[in-house]
């Protein structure tokens, strides 16, 4: 596991009159075609923001079970947010070892897709215990939005589009998702993954991780470490960028280990397309329906998908968390 994964300095994005960007499309461009992931500095947060976030989580944690239980994910409802315990959460059938929180949007009780019942929109469960944590962590969705809007703009420029194409076909109103996970420490000859093999399933995920480390991504030369690099962020792309670049960018497995022989955390943060966005491929993709999934780690097709985002992720999470399917589907 020698190889590295690229470093890409986004900062010339925020600039729509950067000559810069032109360099920073190719970047991601070769990034994406090679596999799927890079690091992004000069993204913009505040370091200062991460320690609050950090800080908070720990604390919430460190809360004794039945405290942590008061945020199930089971009084989130069709919001689809809350606390699950180590080994709540499924990849591929089998129980993670980790415990988290997940959170998205927040949206008060008079908004029209909360109003109609639309599965995973609503607000978001705090723990009382930690008033801290719903500020840092809204603060977080905000700064996080931000980054990776520029980002989807770097991704257009790569693949020879309008700047702005994502933002107008799919990421308007964007599906933003959060989730705070804690991983036990474990031995360092334990089989149990904290997070098994699998792909994201939207456009773009950024993650930032603890000095801990433990993720790793697979490459056409095997797994690779992908250790903490101070001020950046890991990204990665989605199912959906695989299915409307029709396989130029793959959705690449990666997987979690902590074997740090320390609790671990991590944050990764899930922009993906609108929720009522019909998935087609782009319009300069002159490329055929891709893999027929054969070669992934599921042996899903994610190419013969045709519909709304929103159909595509709620058959994905009602597999993570099959006792929720019955009461939020």
């Amino acid at each position: 596991m020698m190889d590295k994964l690229p470093l890409i300095d986004m900062s010339p994005l925020f600039d729509t009159k950067s000559r810069e960007s032109a360099r920073v499309a190719r970047e991601i461009d070769a990034a994406c075609r090679e596999n799927g992931f890079f690091y992004v500095k000069g993204h913009g947060v505040d370091p200062r923001l991460l320690s609050r976030l950090e800080e908070a989580s720990w604390r919430f944690f460190s809360l004794p079970e039945d405290q942590k239980r008061e945020i199930a994910m089971s009084k989130g409802g069709r919001a689809w947010r809350g606390f699950f315990p180590v080994g709540g959460e499924l990849t591929s059938g089998k129980p993670d070892l980790k415990e988290g929180v997940y959170f998205g949007a927040e949206l008060g009780p008079d908004h029209p897709r909360v109003r109609a019942g639309i599965p995973l929109h609503g607000q978001n469960l705090f723990p009382p215990q930690v008033p801290e944590l719903r500020v840092a962590v809204l603060d977080y969705l905000d700064a996080l939005t931000r980054t990776a809007h520029a980002l989807m703009e770097g991704i257009a420029l790569a693949l020879g589009l309008d700047r702005r194409y994502f933002a107008d076909h799919y990421t308007a109103d964007p599906t933003v998702l959060f989730r705070i996970f804690h991983y036990p420490a474990s031995p360092a000859s334990d089989e149990t993954w904290g997070v098994g093999e699998h792909t994201d399933y939207g456009l773009l995920t950024l993650l930032a991780q603890d000095n801990v480390g433990g993720l790793q991504v697979k490459t056409a030369r095997g797994w690779i470490e992908a250790p903490p690099v101070e001020g950046t962020f890991v990204c990665n792309i989605g199912d959906m960028l695989d299915r409307l670049t029709g396989g130029v960018y793959r959705s690449t497995p990666h997987r979690v280990r902590n074997s740090g022989g320390q609790g671990r955390l991590s944050f990764p943060f899930f922009f993906d397309p609108g929720f009522d966005a019909e998935i087609v491929p782009l319009p300069n993709n002159s490329t055929s329906a891709g893999a027929d999934g054969s070669d992934r780690w599921d042996k899903e097709n994610v190419h013969a998908f045709a519909g709304t985002y929103g159909e595509y992720l709620m058959g994905k999470v009602s597999r993570v968390f099959p006792e929720l399917r019955q009461k939020v589907f």
